[in-house]
């Protein structure tokens, strides 16, 4: 049995623990090219429903492509803001959402939803487990990121068109996510969300059910 030790085990669970989605902090020292190829390694290790492989990774440093991006998020970051209502609106509004313009590295991952034909083992039955391998693969690279002491931040208030168009994305590939990438000051000890308020984290205890949805153990129905 090739298991892994106390220490290497604690590692991975501290690596999950203490991985933040990182909007700030962000320094200006550049991604080593060694350390992003390790990360990007670890997405491509992902698993992948029928070894299907779906992802692509664009690597974005240029500030001119940053700065369109940016400008896309402002637009349905403004959109998003009108959506809450009263101090719920007002604390969106203090919220930092993104680090477009100050990290590093962006980088977009997307699908290529046709990359081995019209029939894919295991997407037969469900066929959206293309989509769901590649958010595999950004799990994988953030956590590869937090171990090389990385931040990451991903940025979903942004309209895929918009990625599409600024990155030449061809239509029949989907832009799953667009990250922000960087050494960091520090990393928070909280999600950011949980330390405003705007959300608590749940009790585990309360979403574990037993053979079938909403039972729990001793007869407890949810």
């Amino acid at each position: 049995m090739n298991s892994f030790s106390a220490a290497e085990r604690a590692a991975i669970y501290r690596c999950i623990a203490e991985r933040r989605d990182v909007r700030r902090n962000f320094l200006p020292r550049p991604v080593e090219d060694g350390m992003l190829r390790r990360v990007l390694e670890a997405g491509h290790a992902a698993p992948s429903v029928g070894f299907l492989q779906p992802w692509n990774f664009i690597v974005i440093r240029k500030e001119e492509t940053k700065a369109a991006l940016h400008g896309a998020f402002s637009r349905a970051n403004a959109e998003a803001a009108a959506m809450f209502e009263g101090e719920r609106a007002d604390l969106y509004r203090s919220l930092k959402l993104e680090g477009l313009r100050e990290a590093p590295v962006l980088l977009c991952v997307t699908c290529e939803r046709g990359r081995a034909g019209p029939v894919v083992l295991g997407r037969t039955h469900q066929n959206e487990m293309d989509l769901y391998s590649t958010v595999c693969a950004v799990e994988n690279i953030w956590l590869a990121a937090r171990a090389e002491g990385l931040g990451v931040g991903w940025v979903s208030i942004i309209a895929p068109d918009d990625v599409r168009a600024i990155l030449a994305i061809p239509e029949a590939i989907v832009p799953v996510a667009l990250l922000c990438i960087g050494h960091v000051s520090h990393f928070e000890t909280t999600p950011e969300l949980e330390q405003v308020g705007w959300r608590q984290r749940l009790k585990l205890d309360d979403l574990i059910f037993e053979e079938r949805f909403g039972h729990r153990s001793g007869g407890d129905e949810g």
